[in-house]
């Protein structure tokens, strides 16, 4: 059978997973038998997590559409902070509580959203299989630098950091999701993910430093792993990273 040929354009950062010559222009595609639509766009190198709204010669389509020759394919992003899923029932309905689970390499990216307040998993001895299952199981969104990971076929919410800088992660992060009016800050233990408890000074002498002891009175401490915070010198530097990031 001939290669039937046709034309895709996909809006917005979608244009991030294609090359050059094919960002932000319709092109032609060709096909043999009869792919979905899902399958075409994931051959095109955009994992369907990415993907929100079809549009096929001017009407919405789900992922199993079946492309026919000459379509006229638009294909649009994920708008997570806006339930359409009732016109496109491409995904479940956005995650409401957000909640996040990454990879093994986004460690620091983790403990920034951890500063932040945000429930964040990570483990550097879970594979994919077990990340897909906890984001299903848990109802957390997958973060990852990895694409193929987003195109296992029982993802329904992931999203492929852009950047491998820390800081413009949690940016990215922060800006993708809306979540400046979510965020409260130091409020969750940055190494195991506990939210932290008020503690009295008295309960804890034995966890401080001379100093410490001599110059804080307020302490937080982490259920899970033990860990005791205060506002010692480093806290302003955390700070100015918070308002930075939450005012930008």
């Amino acid at each position: 059978m001939d290669d039937n040929p046709v034309w895709f354009r996909f809006y917005e950062e979608l244009n991030d997973f294609l090359p050059s010559y094919r960002k932000k222009i319709s092109f032609s595609y060709s096909f043999k038998g009869t792919p979905s639509v899902k399958d075409a766009i994931e051959s095109l190198g955009v994992p369907h997590t990415e993907v929100d709204l079809i549009i096929v010669n001017s009407s919405p389509v789900d992922f199993s559409y079946k492309l026919k020759k000459g379509d006229i394919i638009s294909v649009y992003p994920v708008f997570e902070s806006i339930d359409i899923s009732s016109t496109t029932r491409l995904r479940p309905k956005p995650l409401r509580n957000t909640r996040f689970i990454l990879d093994v390499h986004l460690g620091k990216l983790a403990k920034y959203l951890r500063l932040l307040g945000f429930d964040c998993l990570i483990d550097e001895h879970i594979g994919d299989n077990e990340i897909i299952a906890i984001s299903l199981q848990e109802k957390r969104i997958i973060l990852t630098r990895d694409r193929n990971l987003l195109k296992h076929r029982q993802v329904t919410h992931g999203y492929w950091i852009r950047s491998q800088k820390p800081k413009k992660q949690l940016e990215e992060v922060i800006s993708r999701f809306e979540l400046r009016n979510n965020a409260n800050p130091f409020t969750r233990c940055m190494e195991c993910n506990n939210t932290l408890t008020r503690v009295d000074k008295n309960d804890v002498l034995g966890d401080l430093q001379s100093k410490t002891r001599e110059y804080y009175s307020n302490f937080w401490k982490c259920p899970g792993c033990g860990r005791v915070y205060w506002e010692g010198s480093h806290f302003e530097s955390m700070k100015k990273l918070v308002d930075s990031i939450l005012t930008s």
